[in-house]
């Protein structure tokens, strides 16, 4: 395996964030309870894990900040546009696949 300097392995990282968070934008069609549902993470978790890191490193960044930073726009504001209300199905698997720090 490849050595990578502690350097290379943020800018990656960050590279991969920025493409994921790209992706999400461009796939609003796929709902955060589809996303929950499947991969056991949704837009809304990335926000917080990234609230958590400027946390972890003493910087004050609001809920409301950090999902901006994900969805591209405020979160009602994308709510209001791409979001769908959850059918029975959904909630259902919710119920049943959902982290249990959720």
């Amino acid at each position: 395996m490849t050595e990578l300097t502690k350097e290379q392995q943020t800018e990656f990282e960050a590279a991969a964030f920025r493409r994921l968070v790209r992706h999400l934008r461009e796939r609003a069609d796929v709902q955060n309870i589809d996303l929950m549902n499947l991969a056991g993470f949704c837009r809304n978790c990335l926000s917080n894990w990234y609230r958590d890191a400027a946390s972890e490193a003493g910087v004050d960044l609001s809920r409301d900040a950090s999902r901006e930073i994900v969805y591209g726009m405020p979160y009602e504001d994308w709510k209001n546009l791409h979001q769908a209300e959850a059918t029975d199905a959904q909630k259902a698997a919710f119920d049943i696949n959902k982290p249990a720090d959720g």
